[in-house]
């Protein structure tokens, strides 16, 4: 188990990301804002996965694509100016976790995919984040563990949806989501001292 295929393609592009965190940093906004503002993209992506629009899947990832992209810039802003802190690391997991949700609520209300396999897939992810703040808790990292982190699951619902599939998009995100589950409760009973 080790980084996956995201984080070791953010190694490859740090030098972009920040540049990238430099640019948004010039404009003074402070990484809470960047947060708040991917938060943003992710709802309006879920309002057009839920209305289920004409090229819904087609503006809903785009949509979730900008997400993801001020999902970084929030964290690139905060290293860039040494703006880290602990409730600019809480508001941007909550948002994390708010923004999923929602975007799965949007896929269920548009009818995208089995209702059965939308709720199984956001179990799933929820639980992939409460092993990580459950482990985190009694001192073992599990950032990277895994097949299926957040990054990952919301670039297949993005990707795989934009071209039409999104209920093969959500199938995908139960599976890597469960594997991912499975990796890091080994993970963490393997290095739990007692």
């Amino acid at each position: 188990m080790g980084y996956l295929v995201l984080n070791n393609l953010r190694d490859a592009l740090q030098p972009t990301l920040d540049k990238i965190g430099k640019g948004f940093s010039s404009t003074g906004l402070p990484p809470n804002f960047w947060t708040l503002i991917g938060l943003g993209f992710s709802v309006i992506s879920a309002i057009v996965y839920g209305f289920g629009i004409e090229f819904g899947l087609i503006i809903g990832g785009i949509l979730l694509l900008f997400s993801g992209f001020f999902d970084i810039v929030d964290g690139q802003v905060a290293r860039v100016t040494g703006r880290t802190s602990k409730k600019g690391e809480y508001l941007d997991s909550m948002s994390d976790k708010i923004a999923e949700v929602a975007i799965f609520m949007g896929i269920l209300i548009g009818g995208y995919a089995e209702p059965g396999v939308v709720c199984l897939a956001i179990t799933l992810s929820l639980l992939v984040s409460y092993a990580r703040a459950k482990s985190d808790v009694i001192g073992i990292r599990l950032q990277g563990v895994g097949i299926g982190e957040r990054a990952e699951r919301l670039l297949v619902i993005a990707i795989v949806g934009i071209i039409g599939f999104m209920e093969y998009a959500v199938v995908i995100v139960v599976i890597i989501a469960g594997i991912t589950l499975v990796q890091r409760v080994i993970a963490t009973t393997k290095n739990i001292e007692n």
